[in-house]
């Protein structure tokens, strides 16, 4: 029996939707699924549901709940990675509210800025430990990482364990249709290019019969930028840059120097900018889990309808042969983006088949757009270095080099930061010598 193993399967409405995508996939019917978290009650609560899923769709998968994670990924072909290392408490905490204490204000940190440069650090080397079970118990396998910092994470599997990855977001299959939705524009017959790096890809072509619609867009986007609403920041970007980025605004409100200053707060109210945006979502999801957990872990008349997520469509299309179209988070080998380093990863178009997952060659990014990403890429490949080298200095070099946080404190500052990071994290990180190193 073939096997998908799911990582971080507590996450029982992420799983639904994944798992529950496959459940409707004809080619893997017949699949195990295997469950793992640390978390057992909610292990539990997704083995329930998912089994529910399962008679009330009337498929034919195996759902099992696994306690040890190598045997969760004994003979696994597909992996799919949702963990989070640390979680709201204690984490995502420490993450926001030491920052604070410095001046330094974010909305989401889960990519880069101080907030994802620490998440990296803690979940690095848990995603090394899986790798090392899978050379053991599943070395041919597929590693599909939802898991951000996602070019961190991916980046590091990819350069360091020899196992097969891609990084999966949905921030891409989103990102012209909710635009046009916004601007009342009508996506049918509308064909697109997008290409960067996860959470700052862009759009490069937007066109229906050939005819180049972005006057259209930046005109109706001129329009909405008269009043308030949730995309300020892309569109002011896209204003000033020329092109829209596929990630939310208020994630890019923290991945640039020029949004959230505390000389000048009138910024956040001008851009609609939800500051601790994050600790927000969490806390509402926990209260909203306790809501409605009875009602998804014991519903048996739960229903499904396959999502946009990436993960079923990939294992499809390797199963049966069936190429399938992606945009996939991959090392820039060979210079997909050839004015983009080629040690980063990058989001392009990908062809997926029974040969694997296949990256489409895009050439150069127009300039100012590649030195956008660049800013960011320093930050993931210094947060890459930290993590696998131990060294400290390299914390301290990826976070003054992060757009947001050198923006804000001097370079005193972010080392005394990442100290007391490094400090409040204690074991969830691993040890970088526990001693203030001068740089």
């Amino acid at each position: 029996m073939s096997k998908i193993t799911f990582l971080g399967a507590g996450s029982t409405i992420f799983a639904k939707n994944v798992l529950g995508d496959c459940m409707l996939t004809p080619s893997i019917q017949e699949f195990e699924f295997a469950l793992y978290d640390i978390d057992l009650q909610r292990l539990k609560d997704s083995e329930n549901m998912l089994n529910n899923l399962k008679k009330s769709l009337g498929s034919n998968v195996t759902v099992k709940a696994y306690t040890d994670r190598k045997e969760a990924l004994r003979d696994a072909k597909y992996i799919v990675n949702a963990i989070q290392v640390g979680g709201y408490k204690p984490s995502t905490v420490i993450d926001f509210e030491i920052p604070k204490k410095y001046g330094l204000r974010q909305t989401i940190g889960d990519t880069i800025g101080i907030g994802g440069i620490f998440r990296t650090l803690r979940t690095i080397p848990v995603m090394l430990d899986f790798a090392k079970d899978m050379k053991e118990v599943c070395p041919d396998a597929w590693f599909l990482n939802y898991t951000n910092p996602m070019a961190s994470l991916t980046g590091a599997m990819l350069r360091y364990t020899g196992i097969k990855t891609v990084g999966l977001c949905h921030s891409v299959q989103g990102a012209v249709p909710d635009l046009f939705k916004f601007l009342e524009m009508d996506t049918k017959g509308v064909q697109w290019k997008i290409a960067g790096i996860n959470h700052l890809a862009w759009l490069l072509e937007v066109t229906k019969d050939g005819k180049d619609l972005y006057p259209e867009i930046k005109k109706r986007a001129a329009v909405k930028q008269q009043g308030k609403h949730d995309d300020m920041v892309r569109f002011e970007l896209m204003n000033r840059f020329g092109y829209y980025v596929t990630e939310s605004s208020e994630h890019n409100a923290e991945y640039h120097p020029y949004f959230i200053k505390s000389n000048y707060p009138e910024l956040i109210s001008r851009f609609n900018i939800p500051l601790d945006e994050y600790p927000r979502r969490c806390v509402e999801q926990i209260e909203d889990w306790e809501k409605m957990r009875e009602d998804v872990v014991n519903n048996q008349n739960l229903t499904h309808e396959r999502t946009h997520e990436y993960a079923s469509y990939i294992i499809e299309a390797m199963e049966m042969d069936q190429p399938y179209r992606i945009h996939g988070n991959v090392l820039n080998t060979g210079g997909l983006i050839s004015n983009l380093p080629t040690n980063a990863v990058v989001e392009v178009p990908c062809l997926v088949d029974r040969n694997g997952v296949n990256p489409c060659h895009v050439g150069d990014l127009p300039e100012q757009l590649a030195a956008l990403n660049r800013t960011n890429i320093n930050t993931q490949l210094l947060t890459i270095e930290a993590a696998m080298t131990g060294k400290r200095e390299h914390i301290y070099h990826a976070a003054m080099l992060d757009p947001h946080t050198a923006a804000e404190l001097s370079i005193d500052d972010i080392v005394s930061l990442c100290d007391d990071l490094i400090e409040a994290h204690g074991e969830m990180l691993p040890n970088f010598d526990r001693e203030r190193v001068t740089v």
